[in-house]
C-alpha cells in the first residue's frame, strides 16, 4: 500500500507508486482528498493536493484512481457554477467545501429528451453528431461521437435518457452516451485550423473600432487594481457576440466572486432577452481555496469551451486573472525546489502560458462545422507594472492587448483602455469584414482617429507649456475634436441602456461624424471666413452626445441632425 512520506502545504510525497502515471488522480488519507501526481523520482511520487491538507499525517494511505483530471461534458453544463476541479458548488453541502467532498459535474438523475439525427446502419466517425438535446428553449446541444470512437450504428434510441444511459450502440459494442469525459490538459482535436478573419463584436466602441478581437483570437487585458478589468469582462460576458461564455474566476477575492455569482443571474442577454446564465458556465476558484486548484481551473474552463466549439458554436473564455494562475505555478515550483526564473516564476511559465493561449482558435471541427474558442485573459501586474513577467509573456503570444490605465479609470473613462499602449494584431485581417458590415471607410476612419489621438497627445504637451490660447486655430481644433472623440466615441456609460453596448453601425456612424466634423471645421478655417470661436463646435458636441445616447433605431436621425450643424 502506498503511504505519504512527506507533506509541505498542498504538496506531498508518497511511496511506493510504481504503476501510476504522471498526472494521474489519487485519493489521499481517510477523507479521500483529491490529488494529482506531478513528478516521479524512482518509486516516490510528488502529489499536488487540490484541497486543504490540515490534519493530514505522514503514513496516510494514497490510492491511485487510474484516471487523470478530466472534465465531464454533456447537457446541463450551461448555467452551472463549478469549482476549479469541476465540482458543482450547488451540490456541495455547507457554506464551505468540506475536505474530500465529491459531487458529479452533471446531474446523473436528470432525464433529457434525445432526438436522433442518425439511423441504424449509419457509419459514424469521431466528432459526428448523432442527435440533439434541447438544453433550453434557445440552445440545441449536439451529441457528438467522442474522439477516437468510430464504427457502424447497431442501435439508436430516441426518447428520455440520463447522461450515462447509452443512446446509441455501435456494432463492436461501444456505447455512446449523452456525456463524455476529456482530460483537461489535452487539447481536443479539430479537422483544420482556420484564419482569424471574423470579428468578435464586443459592443464596446473603443475595442471594436480601435483594437478589434477576432473569433478564435487571444487578447490580454492587463491593468492595476481598480482599473476595471472585472467590469470589462462582465461587459464582454453580457454583450459579446458569442454563443457560449465560460467565465473562470482564478484566484480572485471571495467577495468579488460572490458579486459575480449574485450579478450574473440578473444580467439579461440583449439579443434573447433571457438570463445571461443560459449561455454561461462559471468556474470559481477564489483566493482562499487551495492554490494548486487555480492551476487546474483555467484548463477546465478552456476544455468546456472546446467542447462547445466542437459542436460548431463560438465560445468565449474569460479568465480573471491569469496572474493568479502564474502565482500558483510559482508556488508549486518553489515547493518542488525548481530553479526560479524572473521574480521567482518557474522558467517554464512562458512556455506553459503559450501552450494555454494556443488552445484558442477558429477551426473546422471533426463534424464539419466551424467553431471558435476566443480567449480574453485579465492580468493583474503588481503596482500596474507592465514590465513584470506574466504581462511580458502574454505580450509575446497574445494577438492583442487592451491595456487598462489607472489615470483614465480615475477620470471616470470607461472602458479605461489606454489607446496609446493597446494594440490588436487582428485589425488588418478584420478590416474587410468590418467595412462590409458597416461603412466602407472603416479602415480609413480608424487610421484617421488614431492619427488624431496621436496628434492630440503631442499638442496637449505643448498646450501645458504655452497655453492653448497661444496655439494655432487648426491645432486648437484638433484638441477640441479629439476631446469629443475621447469623451463620446471611446467612452461609454455602462448604466445607460442605449450606451452600455454599441452596435457596429452606431460605432461607424459616430467615427464618421467625428472625422467629417474635423474636416468641415478645418475647411471653414482655411477659407478664412470664420474664426475658430465663431464655429458651432459646442453645438456639434451636444448633437454628437445625443447620437451616443440614442437608441439604435434613432441613431441615423440624430446623426443627420448633427451633420446639419457642420459648415
Amino acid at each position: 500500500m502506498s503511504v505519504l512520506t512527506r507533506i509541505t502545504g498542498t504538496l506531498a510525497e508518497a511511496r511506493p507508486l510504481r504503476d501510476a502515471a504522471l498526472y494521474e488522480l489519487v485519493r489521499v488519507g481517510a477523507r479521500g482528498l483529491l490529488g494529482e501526481i506531478i513528478r516521479f523520482r524512482g518509486d516516490t511520487a510528488t502529489l499536488q493536493i487540490y484541497e486543504d491538507t490540515t490534519g493530514l499525517t505522514v503514513g496516510a494511505p494514497v490510492t491511485p484512481t487510474g484516471a487523470s483530471l478530466a472534465a465531464t461534458l454533456g447537457p446541463g453544463l450551461l448555467g452551472s457554477v463549478l469549482d476549479g476541479v469541476g465540482r458543482p458548488l450547488a451540490q456541495l453541502p455547507g457554506d464551505f467545501i468540506a475536505a474530500g467532498a465529491t459531487a458529479p459535474t452533471l446531474d446523473p438523475d436528470r432525464r433529457w429528451t434525445f432526438t436522433p439525427s442518425r439511423a441504424r446502419g449509419d457509419r459514424v466517425e469521431p466528432g459526428d453528431v448523432v442527435g440533439t438535446v434541447r438544453e433550453h428553449a434557445r440552445f440545441e446541444h449536439r451529441v457528438l461521437v467522442p474522439p477516437g470512437v468510430r464504427g457502424t450504428i447497431a442501435s439508436i434510441d430516441p426518447g428520455d435518457a440520463k447522461i450515462d444511459d447509452p443512446i446509441a450502440i455501435l456494432e463492436d459494442g461501444t456505447a455512446i452516451t449523452l456525456a463524455q469525459r476529456w482530460p483537461i490538459r489535452t487539447p481536443r482535436p479539430v479537422a483544420a485550423r482556420l484564419r482569424a478573419d471574423r470579428p468578435l463584436v464586443t459592443g464596446q466602441r473603443i475595442l471594436d473600432f480601435l483594437f478589434p478581437l477576432a473569433e478564435g483570437g487571444t487578447i490580454a487585458v492587463p491593468g492595476g487594481f481598480g482599473t476595471g478589468k472585472t467590469v470589462v469582462e462582465h461587459a464582454l460576458a453580457k454583450f459579446a457576440d458569442a454563443d457560449v461564455v465560460v467565465f473562470v474566476g482564478c484566484g480572485e477575492r471571495g467577495n468579488e466572486m460572490a458579486e459575480v455569482l449574485d450579478e450574473f443571474p440578473k444580467l439579461v442577454d440583449p439579443v434573447t432577452g433571457r438570463s445571461v446564465m443560459e449561455r454561461t458556465v462559471l468556474v470559481v476558484n477564489t483566493s482562499n481555496m487551495p492554490v494548486v486548484a487555480r492551476e487546474a481551473s483555467v484548463y477546465l474552463g478552456v476544455t468546456i469551451a472546446e467542447y462547445y466549439r466542437d459542436m460548431g458554436y463560438r465560445a468565449l473564455v474569460l479568465v480573471d486573472s491569469l496572474s493568479r494562475w502564474a502565482e500558483a505555478l510559482r508556488d508549486i515550483a518553489a515547493r518542488l525546489q525548481e530553479m526560479p526564473g524572473e521574480e521567482g516564476y518557474p522558467t517554464s511559465m512562458a512556455s506553459r502560458l503559450g501552450a494555454f493561449y494556443e488552445r484558442a482558435g477558429r477551426a473546422r471541427t471533426l463534424c464539419g462545422r466551424e467553431g471558435a474558442v476566443t480567449l480574453a485573459c485579465a492580468i493583474s501586474p503588481p503596482g500596474g507594472d507592465f514590465s513584470e513577467p506574466v504581462t511580458q509573456a502574454s505580450l509575446r503570444v497574445a494577438g492583442g492587448v487592451w491595456a487598462l490605465d489607472a489615470q483614465l479609470a480615475r477620470a471616470r473613462q470607461f472602458p479605461a483602455v489606454d489607446w496609446g499602449t493597446s494594440y490588436s494584431l487582428y485589425a488588418d485581417a478584420l478590416a474587410p469584414a468590418l467595412a462590409a458590415a458597416t461603412d466602407a471607410r472603416w479602415p480609413q476612419l480608424r487610421a484617421r482617429v488614431i492619427a488624431l489621438l496621436q496628434r492630440d497627445a503631442e499638442l496637449r504637451e505643448i498646450a501645458s507649456l504655452l497655453g492653448a490660447d497661444e496655439m494655432e486655430p487648426a491645432d486648437r481644433l484638433v484638441l477640441a475634436i479629439a476631446s469629443l472623440v475621447r469623451e463620446h466615441l471611446l467612452g461609454q456609460n455602462a448604466f445607460d441602456p442605449n450606451d452600455a453596448t454599441s452596435p457596429l453601425a452606431k460605432t461607424a456612424t459616430m467615427a464618421a461624424l467625428a472625422i467629417d466634423a474635423h474636416d468641415a471645421f478645418a475647411r471653414a478655417l482655411q477659407a478664412g471666413d470664420h474664426e475658430l470661436e465663431e464655429l458651432p463646435i459646442d453645438r456639434f458636441r451636444a448633437a454628437f452626445a445625443a447620437v451616443r445616447r440614442a437608441a439604435p433605431a434613432d441613431v441615423e436621425t440624430r446623426a443627420r441632425a448633427a451633420r446639419e450643424i457642420l459648415p
